[in-house]
């Protein structure tokens, strides 16, 4: 099967605006290089500052990379122009983590879910219009439907308003949703609903999905049949199937950031793997350390570690980019694959 979307060697550079440190460049993503395919279910999780909204947004195509190059389909997305343009901005929507920001709020539910739908041609006339939106609504569990529609922002909860967001990307039909943090401002006791509705779009309409999140569970959740790509400092250090990442994790980052997760159960959390990092700090994205960006945090880095940089390669579980990933104790943490 040929990739849907395929990044080489992708790079996103922005001008520093902090003027005391002038002509410097924010290195967001550095050679990030990912492939999804059709009908596929892959969350990219890693700390704030990462770089993973970043590459979400170029996914979408709201930012140009400054660097390498981004396939849809087989082309180069740059040279997209016309009607092949047109396809690839309407066959990846971006669902966006403030549900309220996200929607006009001097405008009904109606009128912003309709808005796409005449820009587009969806649907023609009044009738066919409030038709598709009410077949919308419901698809994504909001029901009854016409009660919505006069609706504006302020007067929904959150999980209601980014199910309006779920509505509006698939109204156009997409082949992807790039879902950047949609539950992080949901209550907690909504999040699952919302994870299920994205599941069942997976399944049901064969959209894949692009889960961005700094939550090791949500993720796990949502892509349990399919990858996880955990970035760190603009790269992405580590990628593979979810259930084989997390029972065997091999970059010490990931294993860290399933050490801070907490445990339920006393006797495995005392029987938790401690990962002791020589420091908490994370680098900075415009001078970030040379070779591998995490071995000032490493316990088991080397001097070869600050001088060469690790490219991802494959290993027994998938990709890793460690230089010493064969070496590191392996993970024992029963609770990480129950």
């Amino acid at each position: 099967m040929n990739p849907l979307l395929k990044l080489d060697d992708v790079s996103m550079h922005f001008p520093n605006k902090d003027k005391a440190a002038k002509n410097t460049t924010i290195k967001a993503l550095s050679n990030v290089s990912l492939s999804l395919y059709p009908g596929e279910i892959m969350a990219v999780v890693g700390e704030s500052g990462c770089g993973k909204t970043t590459l979400g947004k170029i996914i979408a195509g709201l930012h140009q990379p400054t660097g390498g190059t981004y396939y849809y389909k087989d082309e180069d997305v740059s040279k997209l122009a016309g009607k092949k343009k047109k396809q690839y901005r309407t066959n990846i929507q971006l669902v966006q983590q403030d549900s309220y920001a996200a929607l006009n709020p001097a405008k009904t539910i109606l009128q912003s879910l309709a808005a796409p739908i005449v820009r587009h041609k969806v649907a023609r006339g009044k009738r066919a219009i409030r038709a598709k939106i009410i077949e919308l609504l419901e698809t994504v569990g909001l029901r009854p439907a016409e009660q919505f529609l006069p609706k504006f922002p302020h007067q929904l909860s959150g999980g209601q308003r980014q199910r309006i967001l779920m509505a509006r990307a698939i109204s156009l039909d997409p082949e992807v949703i790039v879902a950047d943090e949609p539950v992080s401002m949901v209550d907690v006791s909504l999040r699952l609903s919302i994870l299920n509705l994205m599941t069942t779009l997976n399944k049901k309409l064969g959209i894949a999905f692009v889960y961005i999140t700094h939550d090791l569970a949500t993720a796990r959740f949502i892509a349990q049949n399919g990858r996880l790509a955990v970035m760190y400092l603009g790269r992405i250090v580590e990628l593979s199937s979810v259930g084989k990442i997390l029972e065997n994790p091999q970059h010490p980052y990931l294993q860290a950031l399933l050490t801070a997760v907490p445990i339920p159960d006393p006797k495995i959390a005392k029987a938790k793997n401690e990962l002791p990092l020589k420091g908490l700090e994370v680098p900075s994205l415009v001078n970030p350390p040379g070779g591998c960006s995490f071995h000032p945090r490493c316990p088991y880095a080397t001097e070869y570690c600050s001088e060469e940089l690790p490219l991802l390669r494959e290993v027994e579980h998938g990709e890793v980019a460690c230089h010493y990933a064969e070496r590191i104790p392996k993970w024992h943490l029963t609770a990480s694959s129950n």
